[in-house]
């Protein structure tokens, strides 16, 4: 991920201090940069590089950090740098594959009031809502919340209802969605394709942050989450012309020892016909837990095919971060 260049939103795209109900300047102090550093033979380092930048928002006065998991998954290093331009280390403590955030702790003091948390329910389609980035007002979006609605990514993930809003902050990782009263409602993940008005447009999806409060104590003593983990097949599935084809297969991973191959077509699992992305991962995840069996039922070169994959623990093939 590149280095943040100087750039600055269109002053009408920022938002307006005067008109918010809230203390925007001291909203904007709890926004840090994250800079993390991945190993070269790291399990993601290939997917998504071996140096990330992104946001984080300080969620405690203790200097907790709620960000994106990708920006520190197998992270070595991290550094934060907060409102004052201070660089203080920071310590990968927690990744959540179901939902995709990550915790940073902080090993230094950070001068950041801790973000109040909001319902992400109370927010309605068409709402305006602010985007919060690191590096002030300048970086700082002005936005209305434009979807509600299930996401499937084809890493084997899966968001019941994920929050969607336009237009698009173009450092959208780890940024922070606050809603009309100043708290925060949804953390940054991807860019996406929005529509509105019969026209297409860029605009960003957000992970909503009532999921965090459930497995938040958890993932700071643990981690992760405890409990049963998911399956993971290592099997990167895309939906194209109302078929499901195998897109890539992670080297390594259960699907590739089992015989899967990219290029395949997913017609069934475990017998039962399946026709997206979301009812695939579910029927998968209704198998059990990690290291349950998960049968296909594949089309290969016109012709049937039936493999049995043995699914794993995704956590197993990524790098563990250094203690301090």
């Amino acid at each position: 991920m590149a280095e943040p260049t100087h750039w600055a939103f269109p002053e009408n795209l920022q938002p307006d201090p005067d008109a918010l109900h809230f203390d925007l300047g001291r909203a904007l102090q709890s926004a840090v940069m994250l800079r993390t550093e991945i190993p070269e033979d790291a399990f993601t380092a290939s997917i998504l590089g071996t140096e990330r930048i992104g946001n984080g928002m300080v969620i405690r006065e203790d200097g907790l950090i709620l960000t994106i998991g990708y920006l520190i998954t197998e992270a070595q290093t991290v550094w934060i740098t907060d409102h004052g331009d201070r660089a203080i280390e920071g310590y990968p403590l927690a990744y959540d594959f179901a939902t995709g955030f990550g915790l940073v702790q902080a090993l230094g003091k950070l001068e950041s009031p801790a973000l109040p948390f909001g319902n992400p329910d109370h927010t309605r389609i068409d709402d305006e809502v602010i985007v919060l980035g690191h590096g002030g007002r300048n970086h700082t979006l002005q936005a209305k919340l434009s979807g509600r609605r299930e996401f499937a990514g084809y890493w084997e993930y899966l968001l019941d209802s994920a929050l969607y809003t336009a237009p698009a902050h173009p450092q959208w990782g780890g940024t922070g969605l606050l809603n009309a009263e100043g708290a925060l409602i949804g953390i940054g993940s991807l860019l996406v394709q929005e529509s509105a008005d019969g026209r297409s447009t860029q605009g960003n999806m957000f992970v909503p942050v009532d999921l965090l409060a459930p497995i938040l104590d958890d993932m700071v003593r643990f981690g992760r989450p405890r409990g049963p983990v998911r399956p993971w097949l290592g099997m990167y599935t895309t939906e194209s012309d109302g078929q499901l084809v195998v897109a890539g297969i992670a080297a390594g991973g259960p699907a590739a020892k089992a015989g899967v191959r990219q290029g395949d077509l997913v017609l069934e699992v475990a017998g039962d016909r399946v026709n997206g992305l979301a009812t695939l991962l579910r029927r998968v995840w209704s198998l059990g837990a990690a290291g349950v069996v998960v049968p296909f039922t594949l089309a290969r070169d016109g012709t049937v095919v039936r493999v049995s994959v043995t699914s794993g623990d995704r956590a197993d093939m990524l790098k563990k971060p250094l203690l301090h």
